[in-house]
């Protein structure tokens, strides 16, 4: 049986596609070329489902939720609030998961934040 290797990118509509893409790289630090291309860090991804009912994703209309890992989520989300960023005040520490902060992006995707234990 042929299985998937990883996650081979993520795709988001955006009103204005060159800010968003901007956002992601001035604010968050996401390091992709003009093409997109990203060469993210090792380490683990992880692929879960919800009910279809959930608040966790924010907006009801939001279908899917990106995770970036971090290593300081506590400094990351300064950052974010520095630029102005749309940071939930909130955050959540899972035993034996990591921490978990959430920010949206210009176009109001919530986006989690994730600094593995």
């Amino acid at each position: 049986m042929e299985r998937v290797r990883g996650i081979g990118g993520y795709f988001l509509r955006a009103s204005d596609p060159a800010a968003l893409g901007a956002w992601y790289r001035d604010i968050l630090g996401l390091d992709a070329d003009e093409h997109g291309l990203w060469q993210q860090g090792a380490g683990p991804t992880v692929f879960a489902t919800f009910e279809s009912g959930t608040d966790y994703f924010g907006s009801r209309d939001q279908r899917t939720m990106l995770n970036f890992r971090v290593d300081d989520l506590d400094a990351m989300l300064a950052q974010l609030r520095a630029a102005g960023a749309d940071v939930d005040g909130e955050t959540q520490e899972m035993a034996g998961v990591g921490r978990f902060g959430w920010v949206a992006d210009p176009e109001g995707n919530r986006i989690e934040l994730w600094q593995p234990a």
